[in-house]
């Protein structure tokens, strides 16, 4: 399973960024795909997931972040509002076979996309 992000940059406080994951066909059907993101010196965290069809996001990130699928194009996208300091990281998108219980274990994907930088300026 080969995963595809992009999409990251350089933005200020306050703005908005959205990330794309390209993702193979029927790879929704059958597995969890996610986004998490890793700063720099710390572990990666869990952002959000499409599960079944059910969207799942960290308290982070709700109500600032969306994740939306495109099945036409075969696309997991996180549009990133109201981005503070704190989210710079580079995101990753991953895809496995995760239960509900292990959603935000970075262990229970087994597939990763390159990962993209998101730095937000102050």
């Amino acid at each position: 399973v080969q995963l595809q992000a992009s999409g990251g940059g350089l933005v200020q406080v306050g703005g908005s960024l959205r990330l794309s994951c390209r993702v193979p066909e029927r790879t929704f059907s059958t597995m969890t795909v996610g986004w998490f993101r890793q700063a720099p010196g710390k572990e990666r965290e869990f952002v959000g997931a499409v599960k079944n069809g059910r969207i799942y996001y960290d308290d982070s990130v709700m109500g600032r972040f969306t994740i939306s699928r495109d099945n036409a194009k075969n696309t997991l996208n996180l549009q990133m509002n109201s981005l503070m300091p704190e989210d710079t990281a580079v995101y990753y998108c991953g895809a496995g076979r995760a239960i509900l219980s292990s959603l935000r274990d970075p262990g229970s994907y087994g597939y990763w996309g390159q990962g993209t930088q998101v730095t937000v300026s102050s």
